[in-house]
């Protein structure tokens, strides 16, 4: 059978683009077909070239633009259109609003069947940049080389990044200078690292042969001023790993928690591995409304803690809980959303998959002096049972915020047999919120939506939706 032949790329001249979409592109229209667009900005006329044509969407590149729309604006970060981090850098912050509440209206309405959207506006994030409290970093070998490096065909002998990957590859990273998203020390620790490795000529992970000695770095930062380091290894050279922890600790005192772990798996997720702690304590603290929090680098916490104050306020006050209800929330993290409607409700059950978030979910009650919660470790699908139910009690309201993928068919079926007065579900994606949501229509009607902008310069979106019993 002979190769299918190539289709030649095709230019589309003062085409305008008119929408987002999802991951970040934006949309134009051309003979009724959708084109997924590349950096573009609603409002844009520009020429652009298709590279990929499917039979429902095409993709395309923009070659130059002959009108710029009012909502752009000039990216700060020198790495834009090359990292996928931050894709909305070119757009003026109150169209990312916009445009974020709208793909979260759309979404309910076009996957969940939600005809009425009673909704608030989507609460901005009063810091633009600067905002994570965690970042994390790759380790490679294959470094992406700029277009002129490749056009000038001259060997290049620096091919280490530390940095993100670029979209799409996954053994390609971008090597980065300074970035936007993580206050200080954050750069400086990582260009220190780098220069380190760079002099001692420490090897870099080859994810292709699974080689090589540096593998990730992760930054955790708090509002206490505490910070958290962890690199984590792929060869277990015990050397060459104190020689950098060494040099580490001594470059940056103001670390709090220095760790490392040796990872000799496939993947990079460290949920299964041995953190090892260096120096200084094996978490961080961060505190929030009064209460405090210890956070460990398995733990599970919201990347912009100023808006995660938002986010869990909002969350309290549209759960209406009173001083008799008992209250489940699933996918509870380190207990911190369980924490704040602690002092509301009689009694507040929590659950989570992460061993170790359970324990600092006991820890973090323990220190707030919080007495009624109760947290569990397990699957979701696994452990919300009937039993569970018989043993802990009818919940009167229950509030989930389950990872992007949304909840399980079990945990939705599960949740419409207890019949709960009040739902409240928290999701970072509104997609897989609005399916779950359609199952839920049978017993349970939206009353509230209340978008919430964690992450400036990207597409991303929490989403609030306040249900209750038909």
């Amino acid at each position: 059978m002979g190769r299918q032949k190539r289709r030649e790329p095709i230019l589309i001249e003062n085409i305008e683009i008119i929408d987002t979409a999802n991951k970040g592109k934006s949309v134009a229209k051309h003979e009724g077909r959708a084109i997924f667009v590349q950096g573009g900005v609603p409002g844009d006329i520009c020429d652009i070239t298709v590279f990929k044509r499917r039979k429902k969407f095409w993709e395309a590149r923009i070659d130059k633009i002959h009108y710029y729309s009012k909502r752009r604006t000039e990216p700060k970060c020198e790495h834009f259109g090359t990292c996928g981090g931050c894709k909305w850098q070119n757009m003026k912050y109150a169209s990312q609003l916009e445009f974020k509440q709208n793909e979260v209206l759309n979404n309910l309405q076009r996957i969940g069947g939600i005809e009425l959207l009673p909704h608030s506006e989507i609460l901005r994030s009063e810091n633009e940049y600067f905002y994570r409290n965690k970042m994390e970093f790759t380790f490679s070998n294959k470094r992406w080389l700029t277009s002129e490096e490749v056009q000038s065909k001259a060997e290049i002998e620096d091919k280490d990044a530390l940095g993100f990957h670029v979209p799409g590859m996954f053994d390609k990273v971008i090597n980065l200078n300074n970035c936007h998203l993580q206050k200080e020390p954050s750069n400086a620790i990582r260009l220190s690292i780098k220069r380190f490795t760079d002099k001692k000529k420490l090897t870099y992970f080859d994810i292709r042969n699974q080689e090589g000695l540096l593998r990730n770095l992760m930054i955790r930062t708090s509002s206490t001023n505490d910070l958290m380091v962890l690199v984590q290894f792929y060869e277990n050279d015990i050397k060459n790993i104190n020689l950098l922890m060494e040099h580490i600790k001594n470059s940056f005192p103001e670390i709090t928690s220095l760790l490392y772990i040796i990872n000799q798996k496939a993947n990079n997720t460290m949920y299964d591995q041995d953190v090892i702690c260096y120096n200084g304590e094996n978490h961080i603290m961060e505190e929030m409304d009064g209460l405090h929090f210890k956070i460990g680098a398995k733990s599970f916490f919201q990347t912009n803690s100023e808006q995660a104050k938002i986010l869990y306020r909002k969350t309290k006050e549209l759960a209406q809980i009173t001083e008799n209800d008992l209250v489940y929330d699933l996918y509870t993290g380190t207990g911190t959303i369980a924490q704040y409607l602690a002092t509301s409700a009689k009694k507040v059950v929590g659950i989570d998959s992460i061993e170790e978030g359970i324990k600092a979910a006991y820890e973090n009650a323990d220190r707030n002096n919080i007495k009624n919660c109760t947290f569990y470790t397990g699957d979701m699908k696994e452990i919300f049972t009937d039993d569970f139910i018989i043993k802990n009690g009818t919940p009167d309201v229950i509030i989930t915020d389950p990872p992007r993928d949304g909840m399980h068919k079990k945990v939705v079926e599960q949740i419409l047999k207890i019949s709960a007065k009040r739902i409240v579900y928290v999701s970072c994606n509104s997609a897989t919120q609005a399916r779950d949501l359609a199952l839920m229509d049978e017993k349970y009607k939206v009353i509230q939506i209340q978008p919430v902008d964690m992450f400036p310069q990207t597409h991303h979106v929490e989403n609030i939706i306040v249900l209750e019993l038909k």
